[in-house]
């Protein structure tokens, strides 16, 4: 099942160097990280603030997501890493 993203939350993780957001597969919460690289390849001019990696994902929601559930659908895992490369 494809995963949907209702909920609007997200997170900087200094520690990953990523934003964190949630999807769901029926009663199943997955985490999902979307890494600073990934962020510049969709918003190339962006600074390296955890205000600037927020409104890139927020301005990129729609795509982002679309790449997270197509990385889902590759495999269930418990966590999901978007990385530079999922952006080509």
């Amino acid at each position: 099942m494809t995963p949907t993203f209702p909920n609007h939350s997200r997170s900087y993780d200094r520690t990953r160097q990523a934003v964190r957001f949630w999807g769901y597969d029926t009663s199943i919460e997955y985490s999902f990280f979307v890494a600073v690289g990934a962020l510049e390849r969709v918003e190339p001019r962006l600074n390296h603030d955890e205000e600037d990696f927020a409104g890139a994902f927020d301005t990129h929601r729609d795509l982002i997501c679309r790449k997270a559930a197509g990385l889902h659908s590759r495999g269930r895992k418990d966590r999901y890493e978007l990385a530079g490369a999922d952006f080509r």
